[in-house]
């Protein structure tokens, strides 16, 4: 099953495609020419039989060298399968819709980042016919924001900052900036940007810091039920029934996912879903609230 911080680590880009090609340019420093506009595509690259194939994101990118398309990764840790996995999807890419892909992976992890970084080979040794290179974002390329006018700059940047760093020290030192920089912003970007940073952050110290400040901005979490999280789940998991509280707020982020990925939730799936307090059962919901198409889907037995 997909991971929450492997979903959100693509789906930044999804949100602002831009973001994508200021981060091949400013972070890795490719010549990509500036798009003119952006199109997200269809991620299932299935061929008629019988083996599936899903990229995590993909879009297409417009610009005056051509139309481009964008292949992007999620990646929490080394995969050998990865290395012909990926060379399917350019290769396919290329036959269907006749542009040029381009491969970039995203990491939380410096020891993936540098696996990933290293061009795949395919044929004779030293000779290959076929050599395909990732461009990787992570915490060793990704630069640490952690100042609240340069936060301010770019945000969803200061964001993804953020999550390739939610793994290691020195993201506490982000999230502060961070905050500040989403007043500046629009509040239903920011609400999507926020649960972002809080499925990414690993350190269970500085995903409270988060969250606190998050709760002293309020006005990120108008809707309903993210204040029966704030006011009940929250107090409840610190001071009360701290297991009672972690399975509130996982039962808000499922409803928050669909809710996101636009999928209509009936009131009987929303009742289901908060009055579960079983942490494996809403752990499995929590998975498929990122593939499902329909909400009653979510539970697999069909009750």
């Amino acid at each position: 099953m997909v991971g929450s911080s492997h979903e959100t680590l693509h789906r930044i880009f999804q949100k602002d495609p831009a973001l994508l090609t200021r981060a091949l340019q400013s972070v890795l420093h490719i010549p990509f020419p500036e798009p003119r506009d952006f199109a997200a595509m269809n991620v299932d690259l299935t061929e008629i039989e019988p083996v599936e194939r899903r990229v995590d994101t993909l879009l297409r990118a417009e610009t005056d060298e051509g139309t481009y398309l964008l292949v992007v990764e999620s990646q929490g840790q080394p995969d050998a399968r990865k290395r012909g996995s990926w060379a399917y999807y350019l290769s396919y890419l290329i036959e269907k819709y006749r542009c040029e892909p381009v491969l970039i992976v995203v990491t939380q992890s410096s020891a993936t980042a540098r696996w990933a970084a290293k061009p795949i080979h395919f044929g004779v040794r030293g000779c290959p016919s076929l050599t395909v290179r990732p461009f990787v974002l992570g915490p060793d390329n990704v630069p640490v924001i952690a100042d609240e006018r340069e936060a301010e700059r770019d945000v969803p940047l200061a964001v993804l900052s953020a999550m390739t760093h939610g793994r290691g020290p020195r993201a506490a030192a982000i999230l502060e900036p961070l905050a500040a920089a989403l007043r500046t912003i629009d509040t239903d970007s920011a609400a999507v940007f926020v649960q972002f940073v809080d499925s990414c952050l690993a350190d269970p110290q500085a995903q409270q810091m988060w969250r606190d400040l998050m709760t002293a901005m309020q006005y990120f979490w108008r809707h309903p039920l993210a204040e029966q999280v704030r006011e009940e789940g929250r107090e409840k998991g610190r001071e009360e029934g701290r297991e009672e509280g972690r399975a509130q707020e996982r039962a808000a982020t499922i409803l928050r996912n669909l809710q996101w990925r636009g999928i209509d939730v009936p009131d009987s799936v929303r009742e289901r879903v908060l009055s579960s307090t079983d942490m494996e059962e809403l752990g499995s919901w929590l998975d498929r609230s990122y593939q499902v198409t329909d909400a009653r889907k979510l539970f697999a037995d069909g009750s």
